[in-house]
């Protein structure tokens, strides 16, 4: 199965956020501005990392937000000004292959009314 309908490229934007309610008010904001058909948040995340020179430990949650190319960008800065972190983790992972009826409601979800 192709990652294309209709020529556009699909997108899974991974997103680690500080609490699940702060997962549930960016993945809410995205899809009610149409930046994300849909976002998953995946609580219970332990992250081990270095920031600052300093290793530390916390508690996160995923969100995953699907989207299209097209609005990868905007959706990042969108999520930029939402997150509280300093340095949030917002990274593109191309969809390479999937149910063309699934990607093709994406696309459906975040068009313009």
């Amino acid at each position: 199965m192709a990652g294309r309908v209709h020529g556009m490229k699909h997108y899974f934007i991974y997103i680690t956020c500080g609490s699940a309610e702060e997962a549930s008010r960016i993945a809410a904001a995205l899809v009610e501005e149409r930046l994300a058909a849909c976002a998953n948040i995946i609580p219970g995340m332990r992250s081990v990392y270095r920031w600052k020179g300093i290793i530390e430990q916390a508690d996160e949650t995923v969100l995953i937000a699907k989207t299209t190319e097209h609005l990868t960008a905007k959706l990042a800065a969108r999520v930029k000004e939402l997150h509280a972190y300093e340095c949030p983790c917002i990274v593109e992972l191309p969809v390479t292959g999937g149910n063309p009826d699934f990607l093709r409601w994406i696309e459906d979800s975040v068009k313009s009314s």
